[in-house]
This record gives C-alpha cells, sequence and structure tokens, in this order.
C-alpha cells in the first residue's frame, strides 16, 4: 500500500503563484491529472488540477473562483513543457478551458493499451512497474465539493506521485518491443484533436431513442426538450443528465403530456419538482405550437459521413460486406502486434475509410487504400498496418459486384 502522499493544496492567486514559482524550479516533466464533476455540474470543467514535478513536490489547485488567475500563473511555467497524464483526452479539454497546453505529451494509459495490457486504468500499470498499490475509490466523486476532505486530496495526489516512474518504464517497454514510435505518433495526435481543437458541440440528434419518435412532432417535442436542458443546465450549473436523462426526453417526446401526471408517468418519476414539472410541460406546449414548417425533418441532413449500420447494411450491402472483411483483417493483424484492434485502427477511421471506398471500378491499390485512410484520420503507423487490409478487402468487394 502506498505511503500518504506528501502535497500543497492551493486555492487563492497568491498561492498559485507560490505553486507556480516551485514547479519551475524542478525538473523534467510534469505529472498532470485533473478531477472534474460533469455528473453533477454543468460542462466539463476541472475542479481541481493536480501536478506533480522531480524536485517540487505536488500540487493541488483549486481553480474555481479564481480560473483566470490559474492561468496567469500556471501558463508560463506548464505551456509548451512535457506533461505525463493517464487517459489524456479530457483533461486536456480541462485544461485547454484553463488556457493550459502541453508541448509534449505522454500518455501512460495510451501507452499500456499499445504495449497490450489488458488493464491499463493507473492502479493496476503502477502496481505491475512501480510495484506501488495506489489508493482507490474516489474517481465518481462531486469535485466541486468544498472544502475537499483529506481522503478525497490524498487519492488526487496519488495519481499523479508516481506517473514518471509509470511512464519511464513504459517507454522503455515500448521501445524494446519496437512501439515507441507508434505511441509517440498517437500522443502527438492526442495533443492536437484535445488540446489544441476546440470541442465539437453538443447535438441533440446524438440522443439516443429518437428512431422511436415517428412523427416530425415527436422529434420537434425532443429538440425542445434538449434545448430547454441545456440552458436551464447552464443556469443552474447542473449536469443535464441530473434534471432529465436523454431517455426521458425521448419519452416525453413520445408520450407529449399535457398534465403533471402524465408527465410523470411518461418518466415513471413521481418526485419531480412541481415548478420543473410545469416548466418540461410548457417547453411542450410551445414546441407543439410551434409552425410545423421549423420542425425538424425526420432525418438528419445527408452528409458525406457513414450512415448508421441498419441503414448502411440494408441499403448497401457490397460495402458493408467489405467492412466486415476490414473488421476481420484488423483484428487478426491486432492480435499479432499485440494490442486490441481499436488501438490498431478506431472504428470511426475505419467506416469512414470504407465509405468512400467506390463499389465499382478499378481495386484500390495500397496507396489509395492510404489515401482513404490519411483522410479519415489514421496516423502513419496504423496506415502502414491498415492499407493493405482495406485494398485486398476492396479487392474482394468489386470482384464479387
Amino acid at each position: 500500500m502506498s505511503a500518504r502522499p506528501i502535497y500543497t493544496l492551493v486555492d487563492t492567486p497568491a498561492a498559485f503563484r507560490d505553486a507556480a514559482g516551485a514547479l519551475a524550479l524542478g525538473r523534467g516533466p510534469f505529472a498532470v491529472d485533473t478531477e472534474r464533476a460533469s455528473s453533477f455540474r454543468y460542462g466539463d470543467r476541472a475542479f481541481l488540477v493536480q501536478v506533480h514535478r522531480r524536485g517540487a513536490g505536488t500540487f493541488l489547485i483549486a481553480p474555481e473562483g479564481h480560473r483566470d488567475a490559474v492561468q496567469q500563473a500556471f501558463a508560463p511555467v506548464l505551456n509548451g513543457t512535457e506533461w505525463i497524464i493517464h487517459a489524456a483526452g479530457e483533461d486536456l479539454r480541462s485544461l485547454a478551458h484553463l488556457g493550459l497546453h502541453p508541448g509534449i505529451l505522454f500518455d501512460t494509459e495510451l501507452a499500456s493499451r499499445i504495449a497490450g495490457f489488458d488493464r491499463p486504468n493507473l492502479a493496476a500499470m503502477v502496481e505491475r512497474f512501480v510495484g506501488v498499490e495506489l489508493e482507490k475509490g474516489h474517481g465518481h466523486e462531486d469535485w466541486s465539493r468544498t472544502p475537499l476532505p483529506v481522503s478525497w486530496q490524498d487519492y488526487a495526489a496519488l495519481d499523479v506521485e508516481y506517473l514518471n516512474e509509470l511512464a519511464e518504464a513504459l517507454a522503455e517497454y515500448l521501445d524494446a518491443n519496437g512501439k515507441l514510435g507508434w505511441a509517440l505518433q498517437e500522443f502527438n495526435h492526442l495533443v492536437r484533436s484535445y488540446s489544441l481543437t476546440p470541442r465539437p458541440k453538443k447535438a441533440w440528434r446524438d440522443m439516443k431513442g429518437l428512431s422511436a419518435l415517428r412523427d416530425g412532432s415527436g422529434l420537434q417535442v425532443a429538440r425542445e426538450l434538449w434545448r430547454a436542458r441545456e440552458q436551464l443546465g447552464q443556469e443552474r450549473d447542473i449536469s443535464p443528465g441530473r434534471l432529465l436523462s436523454n431517455r426521458d426526453l425521448v419519452d416525453i417526446a413520445r408520450a407529449k403530456p399535457t398534465s403533471p401526471r402524465e408527465l410523470a408517468t411518461a418518466v415513471g418519476r413521481t418526485n419531480l419538482p412541481p415548478r420543473d414539472a410545469r416548466e418540461w410541460l410548457t417547453v411542450v406546449e410551445h414546441a407543439l405550437a410551434a409552425d410545423p414548417s421549423t420542425w425538424p425533418p425526420r432525418h438528419a441532413p445527408q452528409s458525406n459521413a457513414a450512415p448508421p449500420k441498419s441503414r448502411w447494411e440494408r441499403h448497401y450491402p457490397q460495402s458493408w460486406a467489405m467492412l466486415q472483411t476490414c473488421r476481420e483483417g484488423i483484428a487478426h493483424r491486432a492480435a499479432e502486434l499485440q494490442m486490441q484492434p481499436e488501438v490498431l485502427l478506431a472504428p470511426a477511421t475505419l467506416r469512414e475509410a470504407v465509405w468512400v471506398a467506390p463499389d465499382t471500378g478499378p481495386a484500390w491499390d495500397t496507396h489509395q487504400a492510404a489515401l482513404a485512410l490519411q483522410h479519415a484520420g489514421a496516423r502513419a503507423w496504423q496506415v502502414e498496418f491498415a492499407a493493405p487490409i482495406l485494398a485486398d478487402a476492396h479487392g474482394q468487394m468489386v470482384t464479387a459486384v
């Protein structure tokens, strides 16, 4: 079991400046993590930022109420430097909101998956490579709570205390197995995609279950409920899902209730506050009163993106068969490389590359398959392994037509 960590909690602009000064005098990469409260609060902002650096120690930074001061103090020290994060994606987005961006990244979770480990969580990897058993149990807490319990602070500090040792061990392991170059490409991609690119906007059509709404009025109600929930969540600083779940929105849109009792029946809840029930019913009423010409169409506007599974399989069977052949090929090659198929090539990337393949005409060569993969976002090392698989599958498809 790990010893209780030593750290400093900083939550004022003056303390931020002192912590930044101490970190600047340390050596080597910065081990970084964040704790968020997206299940409780609106958005995905960080309520705690943990930073550890050799020679400087560990600092727990509480930014709420002083977010501009966090950027002013820490950006000159942290930005453009080397960071180590475990499962960096959402952390990078939250840190970008604070104006903090790495120059070089080492993601120990992604490194573990590329290395081929089945349990890439931080506790398992630290125990394997560092020989320390970490405390568990606070990852899903409401980190917007103040003051933070000491046990939570200890947990947060341990999340960064051993990242330097873990990163060094994983880099050595990857290098010995010829995979370090692949990992570095993935880390660079993470920085571009999550730290330097704005978060994609949420869309109401991403809700599951919309296909159950068979008419335009149901979709209209679902869209307006989603918009109202987003606005209300932002105003109250509450996670929208804590107001009503996506399933609740779809069920209300299907039922189109006109009374609090009908609303409660639709969502299967009798504990909705009366004020909230009235607000949701007003949204339904106004949605249905709107000019039908402004209602959303049954299907989303056409795009060049790959269609949903059911439509792809039903309307484009040859292309769908090519996708299945590619999936099998990717899975086989990934097993040879001792990693999961989604590490070798993300399913979404594969779908986009296959979707643009013509179902007639000359078979793709490896170069054409590589261009499709690159356009879909695959990295060079992934293209090297996946392009021959796509080219072969495309050849099978056009031959069978």
